[in-house]
């Protein structure tokens, strides 16, 4: 995987684990996670393309689409069953995998997943208007704001140049994520995976990611659902303690 910066948490070898990290952030986040597990999982993870440590997404014509391109990487880390986690974006990713090939999945952790497709919504649709027509307009920084205003928290007074390359990347989702290019939601597919499923949202995260984990959960034969209290969007970076309790008691349902 030339360009695509690894990551390891090493545990228990028998339990391997792939942690997906969210837009316009890196899997480094995923260290206090895989504190506050304390070695339960052999935890793995990567720096999607254009994100953290990895190189810039750069795609030539002809290659697959970003989501495409973070699925096919995070396949090739598995060899047999493990425990998959993945936030946002991530949570997508892991999804997808898991609708393609069940039989690769121990437990399925969802956090905060952005399928908007499951869920369509008229403020989310309206948000992504308006940041499609900033950048239209080549501003990229108020895009970015824009879309970190609702996802990310807190933003710096200047931005990091990657950013301003990384919300490029965020609207290259929309096929996958508002019109489900990849054919998640299939008929028969959520229903076909059989390892156990925890969805974790935060209390305080925008409705419409409400809505979609009501419509997955709708969907999922083995699921269980927690709200983490007084934490938004980024709770794996506020709330690694808690998180890391609840996909513990998945770990024990698979």
């Amino acid at each position: 995987m030339s360009g695509v910066h690894l990551r390891h948490w090493p545990g228990d070898q028998d339990r391997p684990g792939l942690a997906l990290h969210c837009m316009m952030a890196g899997g480094s986040y995923w260290g206090p996670v895989a504190q506050a597990l304390g070695g339960r999982l052999d935890l793995r993870g990567f720096d999607m393309p254009g994100h953290g440590r990895s190189d810039p997404w750069t795609p030539a014509a002809g290659d697959p689409d970003f989501h495409t391109a973070v699925t096919r990487i995070a396949a090739s880390f598995i060899q047999r069953p493990l425990d998959l986690i993945g936030h946002s974006i991530g949570a997508t990713v892991a999804l997808r995998i898991a609708v393609a090939a069940p039989e690769a999945v121990r437990s399925l952790t969802l956090i905060e997943p952005v399928l908007f497709a499951a869920a369509p919504d008229a403020a989310q649709d309206a948000r992504d208007a308006q940041m499609a027509e900033l950048l239209e307009r080549g501003d990229a920084e108020a895009a970015a704001r824009s879309f970190l205003s609702i996802w990310g928290g807190p933003q710096p007074s200047a931005l990091p140049p990657a950013v301003l390359d990384q919300i490029a990347i965020v609207r290259e989702t929309g096929d996958t994520l508002r019109h489900d290019a990849a054919r998640i939601l299939r008929d028969g597919g959520l229903e076909a995976i059989d390892a156990p499923v925890m969805i974790v949202n935060g209390s305080d995260s925008p409705p419409v990611i409400h809505a979609i984990t009501d419509a997955l959960a709708a969907r999922l034969p083995d699921v269980g659902r927690a709200t983490v209290p007084g934490a938004g969007h980024m709770l794996p970076m506020t709330h690694p303690e808690q998180l890391a309790g609840l996909i513990e008691v998945n770990l024990e349902r698979a």
